[in-house]
C-alpha cells in the first residue's frame, strides 16, 4: 500500500508509524472484521488522513476522547499528528478494545494514548461499562446522528469543553434538524469545513460548545 505524499506534511516526524497504523488496518484490521475489504485501497484517503480533520478544532494540550472509537478513528491519527494531545479511546466491544491495546503498545504511543474498554452513558446510568469521565474535547466518527450522540457525548464534556464531530457533506442540514436538541442540552453547534492537507476535499466537523 503506497504513502501519500500528503501524510508527510500530515504527520512528520510521525509519518513512520501512521505507516505502520495504517498497515495494522489493511491487514489486521481487515481480519478482525474492522476494516471491510473495499476499504483497504482507501484508508490513507477515507480514514487515516481525513481523521486528522478534527484536530483544526482542538487546542493546543486538550484531553480528548475519541467515542465508540472502533479501529482507532479518529483518535489514533489525532494522536499521531497532534502529539501535545491526550487521546483517550473509548469502546465497549471487548474484540476492538483488544485490538485498540495492540495498536497502542506496537506503536509505542502508551504514554499518550489510552484505551478505554467503556461506553458513554449518562450521569445517573448504572451500566457496569459506563464511563464518567470529563474532557476538554469529545470526539467521534461516524457513530451516531447528532440527536443520540448528543445524548452521549455532552455527559462527558467538562464544563468549557467541546464537542468535535466528524461528519459528511449533510453536516449543516443535521446541525439544522437537530436545533432542538441542541438547544435542549444548551449548546451551539455550527457545521465547518476543514481539508487536511493542499488538494484534499473538504471534510465536514460539527463543532458544539456550550
Amino acid at each position: 500500500m503506497s504513502v501519500p505524499d500528503a501524510a508527510a506534511s500530515v504527520f512528520g516526524d510521525e509519518l513512520g508509524r501512521a505507516t505502520a497504523y495504517a498497515d495494522l488496518l489493511a491487514t489486521r484490521g481487515l481480519e478482525w472484521g474492522l476494516m471491510g475489504p473495499r476499504e483497504v485501497d482507501r484508508i490513507w484517503d477515507r480514514h487515516v488522513l481525513n481523521s486528522v480533520a478534527v484536530g483544526h478544532a482542538i487546542a493546543p494540550g486538550a484531553s480528548v476522547v475519541d467515542v465508540g472509537s472502533g479501529a482507532g478513528l479518529p483518535g489514533i491519527p489525532l494522536a499521531l499528528a497532534r502529539p501535545d494531545l491526550r487521546v483517550t479511546l473509548l469502546e465497549p466491544l471487548l474484540r476492538r478494545a483488544n485490538f485498540l491495546t495492540g495498536v497502542v503498545e506496537e506503536l509505542g504511543l502508551g504514554e499518550r494514548v489510552e484505551v478505554v474498554r467503556g461506553r458513554a452513558v449518562g450521569p445517573d446510568d448504572k451500566d457496569p461499562l459506563g464511563h464518567h469521565a470529563q474532557y476538554d474535547v469529545v470526539t467521534s466518527r461516524a457513530v451516531a446522528a447528532l440527536p443520540r450522540l448528543l445524548a452521549w457525548c455532552v455527559p462527558l464534556m467538562a464544563p468549557t469543553g467541546s464537542i468535535v464531530a466528524l461528519k459528511g457533506s449533510s453536516a449543516a442540514g443535521e446541525v439544522s434538524d437537530a436545533a432542538a436538541d441542541v438547544a435542549r442540552h444548551r449548546l451551539k453547534a455550527e457545521a465547518i469545513p476543514v481539508t487536511t492537507h493542499d488538494g484534499a476535499d473538504p471534510t465536514w466537523l460539527v463543532v458544539c460548545t456550550r
